[in-house]
């Protein structure tokens, strides 16, 4: 379930000399998250950017796992903010925004910064990008990405230590190719490249084949 509203609104130029920044917010739960929604924390949102001084133009919600970004309103969200109709990102917290992991989202928080969006997070209030402390959150949230893809690294080369440990063949399964079939092939005028697809190989593997057979 998605929803998404646009509302135009715009700065009382009565009561103020330069146009208050746009603000989009960004609400999610999850649908493991029962009998919840994202009312609550739109109201909160509301009320802070009222608090602010933003003007909302825009308000995405979505209700899915944020463990992808593959996520109606979140895509919807990025393609506003490309074509730069807001000005500043606001969300609940950080984990609501995404929860693909630090490095992924790190990504999110620069392509914003990419299309020149700030951002804030409601609940966590060293994440605002509005700040003069922005440089060195991303700082932070960089190096916590960098660690996170070593530990992965490691954790994927335990894994392949221990296999070849127990015996297990890594790799790609070896493809048998019959020197005879590719003769055959060949004596009937067709490429490598021909000869590569009908085995269902590549032509590297066909020639390496043809050719060790006849050494």
């Amino acid at each position: 379930m998605a929803t998404s509203e646009l509302t135009p609104l715009a700065a009382d130029p009565q009561f103020t000399t330069e146009p208050s920044p746009r603000c989009a917010l960004y609400a999610r739960v999850s649908t493991r998250d029962k009998g919840q929604d994202y009312t609550n924390q739109l109201n909160q949102l509301r009320e802070f950017a009222a608090r602010q001084g933003w003007t909302i133009v825009a308000e995405f919600s979505d209700t899915v796992s944020g463990g992808t970004s593959e996520r109606a309103e979140f895509q919807k969200m990025f393609a506003s903010a490309s074509r730069r109709e807001f000005d500043v990102l606001l969300f609940w917290c950080l984990d609501r925004l995404s929860r693909e992991g630090a490095f992924e989202t790190l990504q999110h928080l620069q392509r914003l910064t990419s299309y020149s969006v700030a951002w804030r997070s409601f609940t966590e209030q060293y994440l605002d990008s509005t700040g003069i402390f922005r440089e060195a959150v991303i700082s932070i949230l960089a190096v916590v990405a960098k660690q996170e893809k070593v530990r992965i690294r490691e954790r994927v080369l335990a894994g392949l230590a221990t296999a070849r440990g127990k015996g297990t063949r890594l790799g790609r399964p070896r493809v048998f190719v019959s020197r005879s079939r590719i003769e055959s092939l060949r004596q009937e005028g067709k490429s490598w490249r021909e000869i590569a697809q009908e085995l269902n190989t590549n032509t590297a593997t066909a020639r390496r084949a043809y050719a060790v057979e006849t050494s």
